[in-house]
Formats: C-alpha cells, structure tokens, sequence
C-alpha cells in the first residue's frame, strides 16, 4: 500500500509542476513582452531618428563614451550574453542593472548609426528579467526562469515565439536541447507575442515565394548552408579577433569606443550610404527582392565586427 502511495504522490506532482510552469512562464513571458516591445519601440525610434537627421552619425563616438560610463557607473563591466549562459549553466547571478544598462545602450547604437543587431540584447535583457522573476518568486529552477526570460523578450521582440522558445533552449548548449523547458518556455514566449501585437509591435515577417522542392533546388539550400556556415565562422571569428586586438592596442575602454565610433563613421563615409548601419533590416529587404550588391554582407560583416569588437552594444 505505501508503496502505491508513493508512487501516486509521484505522479501527482507531474500536474502541479506543470502548472505551476505555466503560471511561472506567463507571468515572466508578460513582463518580458512589455519590456520587449518597449525595447522594439526604442530601437526603431532610434533608427527613425538617425534616418530623419543623418548628422546624428558624427554623434556615434560621443555615445560610445557615454555606454562606457554607463557600463562603468553601474559595475557592469564585461557582464554579457555570457553571463546569461553561465547563470543557466552555472546558476551565477544575472546583474538585475545589465537589464536597463544594455537597453539603453543598444538603443544609443542604433541612434549613432553603430551597426549591430538586437539578438544578443534581447537574450540578456531577457536573461536578466527571468532571473530576477524566478529569484523574487522564490523559485529553485533559476536557470528555467531565466530561459522564460529568454524566450519571452525575443519573441516580443521579432514575433516569433516558436522559433524564440527553441533559440532560447538551445543557444545555451549547441547541440542539447532543454526539454523539460518547452512548455514553460513555449508558455512565454506565445504571451511574450501576444502582449507584443496588444502594444502594437508588428511580427518580423518577409514574403517569398515557393521555391519547390526539385532536386536542384534542393542542392541549392544546400549550398546556401554551407556557405552561410562559413560565413557564420568568419563572423565569430572576426568579432573575437577584432575585440582582442582592440583591447590590446587600446587597453581603455574609453579610447577604444572612441576609434570605433570614428572608424564607423569613416567607413560609412567610404561606402557612400547607411546601409551597413543600424541592424541592417534594409539590406534584408533588399536582399529578399533581389537588390543588393554581391558583397553586401561581407561590408556588413566589417561593420559589426568594428562596432561590437570597440565596445558598442547590441546583438553579437
């Protein structure tokens, strides 16, 4: 009989564990999607700005000054999409002031024209939120609460829940997926979206046709993959490089971002146009109706690198 019992205690707890997730992941998944769509507005202001007074570009260095201060102000030196993976590996704690430093910070890139992405952003805004919900909440599973946080940002963010909840799960570990996180995660981002499309943050879609699925169409995606593999190395490759020889020739932090932010503007003054600023969507656009250059990405890649490697923030 206690036997029995036992395992009835077992297989009762399967239902309180789960719902006590999906109470856990909405309410994260609805913080995360207020701040998400927030930090969504912010950074298209950003844009808008830049793009209604071009002159805001020569601002760049002088914004880089400031996210060096405000870095520096709030002891949150070195605290990046790492520390985030290391809070769910580890259990380390997520700096709650990183949440609105990087906000802040990657909005004043994309207003100076500094050309960086949002991902990276959004996972440790993300990261920060869920670890400081789980903490308030008293809840043992941190590492969990901070992927809700994850999911929950990025999705409100590009409005993509289904694709944020498994970036989420398996950024932290290539190759390891987190399954007792799907459903909380899943739960988060899907609020994350919807309170996203409430605040009027529209989803980040992109019309294509169908290809089909003949056989040379087929070794076509395959060697897209390929190359955007390679590509990816080469882009890994050049922000760790860039940033270590940065250091190197320019051990403070305010001299560095100071040269980036020149060396960005002096490259986009070389290029001629603003396409390589900002997070690029532009040139997405381009490239999905067939008008952009062959060697756009490559500008893109140089951009980023210089922008990330000196010490601006944003997506990496």
């Amino acid at each position: 009989m206690e036997k029995w019992k036992k395992i009835a205690a077992h297989i009762g707890a399967y239902p309180a564990a789960l719902a006590k997730w999906l109470a856990v992941g909405a309410l994260i998944g609805g913080i995360g999607g207020v701040i998400g769509s927030l930090f969504h507005i912010g950074v298209n202001y950003a844009t808008q700005m830049r793009a209604a007074h071009p002159w805001i570009l020569y601002l760049l260095p002088v914004l880089g000054l400031i996210i060096v201060g405000l870095y520096r102000v709030t002891k949150v030196e070195g605290k990046d999409t790492n520390a985030v993976i290391e809070s769910v590996h580890f259990g380390k704690n997520v700096p709650v002031l990183l949440v609105p430093v990087i906000f802040i910070s990657t909005v004043l890139t994309h207003l100076g024209g500094g050309s960086a992405g949002r991902e990276g952003a959004a996972l440790q805004i993300g990261g920060g939120i869920g670890f400081e919900a789980g903490r308030l909440l008293r809840e043992k599973d941190l590492p969990l609460a901070t992927l809700c946080g994850m999911s929950a940002v990025f999705s409100a963010l590009f409005g993509t829940p289904l694709t944020a909840a498994i970036f989420a799960m398996e950024v932290i570990s290539v190759g390891v997926f987190y399954y007792a996180g799907l459903i909380p995660c899943l739960t988060a981002a899907l609020v994350g979206y919807l309170v996203s499309l409430l605040m009027g943050v529209p989803p980040t879609r992109f019309a294509v046709a169908d290809p089909g699925l003949d056989p040379w169409t087929m070794l076509l995606v395959i060697l897209l993959a390929i190359g955007c593999a390679v590509v990816s190395i080469l882009f890994c490759r050049g922000l760790q490089k860039t940033g270590k020889l940065a250091a190197r020739l320019l051990p403070n932090p305010y001299g560095r971002v100071l040269v980036g932010g020149v060396l960005v503007v002096a490259l986009t003054l070389l290029v001629g146009n603003t396409n390589y600023n900002g997070a690029g969507m532009e040139m997405v656009e381009q490239a999905v109706s067939g008008d952009v250059e062959p060697w756009a990405w490559l500008w893109k890649l140089l951009f980023t690198a210089v922008t990330i490697g000196f010490g601006y923030k944003g997506g990496e």
